[in-house]
């Protein structure tokens, strides 16, 4: 029985091992859309804004270096729906 109960475990963590390599990040800026309201005014970010932005943050730097996308990521109002969100803007 603990035989099965093992290989029932190591099947499982393999599952979750490949699921977490299969969702790679695609950087698309469109994604942080749910933030447009919360970057252009001092309204608070949704719960949405924050997933999509914890979803980009491997992408901010491209956004970043990108100068027609930096003053989205930089900004004052950008930078603190990053901190509530609890998403460090790197720098790059």
């Amino acid at each position: 029985m603990k035989h099965i109960a093992l290989y029932a475990a190591t099947l499982v963590l393999l599952v979750l091992a490949q699921s977490h390599v299969s969702m790679a990040v695609t950087c698309a800026p469109t994604q942080l859309a749910p933030c447009a309201s919360a970057i252009s005014s001092s309204s608070s970010p949704s719960r949405l804004c924050c997933t999509k932005l914890q979803q980009q943050k491997p992408c901010l730097c491209k956004y970043i270096k990108n100068p027609s996308l930096r003053n989205y990521v930089t900004s004052p109002n950008a930078k603190k729906v990053a901190r509530i969100c609890r998403v460090a803007v790197p720098k790059c």
